[in-house]
């Protein structure tokens, strides 16, 4: 028996034994794996179990009050409300708890959305280096043309969109496995996501004509400018063009922050597009700041260390691609770099922004329908049991919702 200053050896990973039931439970029977015989004799049948020996819990001590105890954590989070650090703690350990899941689906992800803009960038040097070689040339005629420029950032947005779509639902399937301490194979990931990807498809297709649809309207009032023969003076299409960029901003947003959630809710509650929507609207909802500052805030975590891995490789890149007179074997090479360094900036993006976002939804229903009851109920029981059954996957259906 503890003496509850320690994990025991039987004593799984994530748990600590010094963690009592909260709210009151009574105490969780010691951990057996299944198919175990019984533990028999004082503490462990029917009947008052011992109290523990040893000197009290912090929260018990004379001076200090009362104080709750701490919240239960058999996975990656505190199964309570979470702060800033909780959550971005928590994408680390989703990461380190299953790298191989993770990372390898990420990289995958990384690498079929990097390709293309590599790809555009060796026609860009390949352009660079003649126009170097020959100032006289017309750009018009440069190999590439449009494509050289545009069509490898093109092509990416379009792999890109799908691909980072089942990324993100096969991600957030195995988060809400990891919640509970369970691990996750990237096939089994897979296998319990793949039916939800045409609604996952139809969501993201959804938001991209919502936040799209600003910008045919801008487009169709300056086209019907042009055809009018109005005429704009330059500092007033500055300031029209600013003033435009500014409320577009605010509008992408505005509705990325209020459609968040759309993502999960597909995965975990099995909801459809629309549904999907109308439930990440509701969750946000009194506590949009929070969650747009800590989606921003993340957004430029990642960013900032996702340009300092791809940085040198695509200034490396640059370089030989541009000394190297449109040689075939060095537009290769700074292709090779630029994908290389693209990928392992995404790697990183991916997975860490899916998390975060994952997280945010878990922290939104215990907030606003108490699901941190739900999830610790299940989490003694299953701290009972001594394993994570795969039926934890069925907890996150908001019928489970103590609020609800």
């Amino acid at each position: 028996m503890s003496d509850g200053h320690g994990p025991t050896p039987e004593t799984p990973p994530g748990w600590a034994v010094e963690q009592p039931p909260p709210y009151g439970a009574p105490q969780a029977s010691p951990w057996t794996a299944p198919g175990s015989p019984p533990h028999t004799g004082p503490g462990h049948g029917p009947g008052p179990v011992p109290a523990p020996q040893g000197p009290p819990q912090q929260w018990q001590q004379p001076g200090w009050g009362h104080l709750p105890p701490p919240a239960l954590r058999p996975g990656i989070i505190p199964l309570r409300p979470l702060g800033l650090g909780d959550i971005l703690d928590g994408t680390i350990k989703l990461i380190r708890s299953n790298p191989k899941a993770v990372l390898g689906l990420s990289a995958v992800a990384a690498l079929l959305a990097a390709v293309p803009v590599a790809i555009g960038n060796v026609f860009l040097l390949d352009a660079t280096a003649t126009a170097m070689a020959d100032p006289t040339s017309d750009p018009d005629d440069l190999p590439g043309g449009f494509l050289a420029q545009f069509g490898g950032p093109l092509v990416s947005l379009a792999v890109g969109f799908v691909v980072v779509t089942m990324l993100t639902g096969v991600l957030t399937r195995i988060l809400g496995r990891a919640v509970f301490g369970g691990g996750m194979t990237a096939g089994e990931a897979w296998r319990l996501t793949r039916r939800r990807v045409p609604a996952l498809f139809a969501v993201v297709g959804l938001q991209a004509a919502i936040l799209l649809a600003p910008l045919l309207v801008v487009g169709l009032l300056v086209w019907a400018l042009v055809a009018s023969g109005s005429s704009v003076s330059p500092g007033g299409a500055v300031a029209g063009f600013f003033l435009v960029m500014l409320l577009y901003v605010g509008y992408v947003l505005f509705f990325r922050t209020r459609f968040a959630f759309a993502a999960p809710a597909v995965v975990l509650e099995g909801r459809g597009p629309l549904a999907a929507m109308r439930r990440s609207w509701t969750l946000v909802s009194g506590g949009f700041w929070r969650v747009l500052g800590i989606l921003l805030l993340t957004s430029l975590l990642v960013g900032l260390i996702a340009s300092i891995l791809q940085l040198p490789f695509t200034i490396v890149g640059t370089v030989l691609g541009m000394l190297g007179q449109g040689g075939v074997g060095t537009l290769v090479l700074a292709g090779v770099l630029t994908a290389v360094g693209g990928t392992l900036g995404a790697m990183i993006t991916y997975p860490f922004e899916a998390g975060v976002a994952g997280l945010l939804y878990a922290d939104r229903r215990m907030r606003s329908e108490a699901f941190d009851l739900v999830l610790q109920t299940a989490a003694i029981e299953q701290q009972r049991q001594g394993w994570v059954h795969s039926s934890a996957d069925d907890l996150w259906h908001p019928s489970n919702s103590a609020g609800s």
